[in-house]
Order: C-alpha cells, then structure tokens, then sequence
C-alpha cells in the first residue's frame, strides 16, 4: 500500500435545473470527501491507496462503497453502520468562484469512528498516512481516532501528510486552531493554503508562514497559493513553484486535494521536490475545469499531456 487515509466522505447532490437551492427542482448525484478524493487521484496516477472510515448502511452508503472500490481504492477498512446515516452534503455553484456549500453530516455514520476501528497491521503496510484537519472535527471520537492513527503511524515510521483543510463550520475557532496546531506538530508534511496559515498562527506572509510550520516541527512544508502555484520550505531550501493557468475555472471544490493527490504521487515517485510540487499543481489546476470533487482528477496519459502542453488530438494519435 502507498497511502492509507481516514476521513468521512458524503454523497454530494448538485443543483441542475438553477444554480440555487432554493429553486431547484432536480439535482445530480455524485459523491465527495477529501480523502477519497486524495485516494482517488492517487489510484488514477498509478498507486495503491487505502480508505478508512464508516458509512451507513443505506442504499446511499451502499451506493458510495460500491463506487469507490470501482475506482480502485482498497475499501476493506470502511464499516456500515447499522445505526447511523451517510451524511449529505450540497453544493451550489453559483459561478466558478462563488460555490456554497451546506452540510447535513451531524451524527452521521463516519463521525462514528473510534479508535478501535484502527488496523494497526493495516497502516503499517503503508508509506505514507494521509489525514486532514476535516476528521477530528467531526466528533470528539474522530478526534481521538486521527491521535491514535499518527501514533501507530509513527509507531511504524510512516510519514504522516496533513491537510489543515480547515472547515469552519464543522466546530469553534478556538478549538479548531488548537487541534490543527496539535496534529501539525507531529506532521512530516504540511500542505496549509495561505488562509489556513493565517488562521493557525496570525501570519500572512508566506516565508514567515514556511518557517513557523518547520519550527513547529514538520520536515517539509507546502503552501498553497492558488493560482500562483505554491512555495515549498525545508530547513535548506525555500521556492514558489508556479501554477498553471486554465481557460476557464468551472468548480474549484476539491482542487487542494488534486493538489495534495499529485505532491504525494510526485514524492512517492521519488521526484525532486520541486517537480512533485509542479505535479501538485498540474493535478490541481485540472480538477477546476471538471464539475465535481473528483471527477476532472487525471491518469497518467492526462496529466502528462497537461503538463507538457499537448491537445486532446495529440493525445490520440
């Protein structure tokens, strides 16, 4: 296994008929979570990955793990739940930079998870942990579960990549800034946006961001910038790595995750770090242009093509 995540991932239902709730009368299904949209895009550029979590057992629930497994992730780690929902979540994307986003996720079967769902045999198979500051603001549980999984991580001398993914709805500020401080800690690797960072340690200043996460202790710490690309820092050297530009941005919801499923290809591939950083960023600019998650995520031959230039006709011949 290449990489082992932990995270809720929801079915995800998309206004059709107007871009509004509100006057919708018909919405498409799809299904979206920042972990398996890592997953995913990790599977799709060629590497084993593997999904921890709950679901309920509903057709929805039934629905999602059929799915995922179809994509390719070992989902032998995900549980249903006989008690408890999948949670929902909708998206209203109102224009390419203005998306709403609503949550019906309470109580929902992956905010179930404990501790003893942890497969210590299981994360220990894998090379890298990939976990998400989303998790431990589910409950009080999951919050101990993502403890308990870096534990057994270190435990095996697995790298641990965390996302600050920061989701303000989910709990207080307070208390938020205190768990995302606490797992960055004990990360390896940090993939913060620019507003993550501010939010974690009152900084906007990209180099001074880099160096407070390093003494924080991570050993390798990247920073989203957006369309700019993103700065990578270690204790020797710091760069920006430029971003791709794209025609036009159609959805921009799970573009951190392209991100972060491209950075961790790139390492395992054992690219310099500023290539992984470039693939990062290639992976994130192509999920833009594609409405859902994970839907505009590309293989191999794509992100190639991308990266390089070439049109669709090139491609096929």
């Amino acid at each position: 296994m290449d990489v082992v995540t932990i995270g809720e991932t929801m079915v995800l239902l998309t206004p059709e008929s107007s871009p509004f709730m509100r006057y919708a009368s018909s919405y498409s299904r799809k299904f979206g979570g920042a972990e398996t949209n890592v997953a995913i895009g990790l599977t799709r550029l060629g590497h084993q990955t593997g999904w921890i979590s709950k679901v309920g057992n509903d057709e929805l629930g039934k629905a999602m793990y059929s799915f995922i497994r179809g994509e390719g992730v070992d989902v032998s780690q995900v549980q249903f739940d006989p008690e408890a929902p999948t949670g929902l979540y909708f998206k209203e994307i109102r224009s390419g930079d203005r998306v709403q986003v609503q949550y019906y996720r309470k109580g929902s079967a992956a905010s179930r998870l404990t501790e003893d769902d942890l497969n210590e045999e299981y994360i220990a198979t894998a090379k890298y942990l990939h976990l998400t500051g989303i998790t431990p603001a589910l409950s009080e549980s999951c919050y101990k579960t993502v403890i308990k999984a870096i534990d057994l991580a270190k435990r095996n001398n697995i790298k641990v990549v965390f996302d600050p993914n920061l989701r303000r709805k989910l709990w207080s500020e307070d208390r938020a800034r205190k768990v995302l401080l606490e797992i960055a800690a004990q990360a390896d690797i940090i993939l913060p946006g620019l507003e993550e960072g501010k939010f974690m340690f009152n900084e906007e200043d990209p180099d001074k961001l880099g160096q407070l996460f390093l003494n924080h202790g991570a050993s390798l710490v990247i920073l989203k910038v957006g369309a700019r690309g993103a700065y990578y820092f270690t204790n020797e050297k710091s760069e920006l790595i430029e971003g791709f530009s794209v025609d036009r941005v159609v959805d921009p919801v799970g573009a951190g995750d392209g991100f972060a499923a491209g950075l961790i290809a790139g390492l395992l591939e054992h690219l310099p770090i500023d290539q992984a950083v470039r693939k990062g960023n290639a992976v994130g600019a192509l999920a833009t242009m594609t409405p859902g998650d994970f839907e505009g995520l590309p293989d191999i031959e794509e992100l190639d093509a991308f990266i390089n230039n070439l049109s669709r006709e090139d491609i096929q011949r």
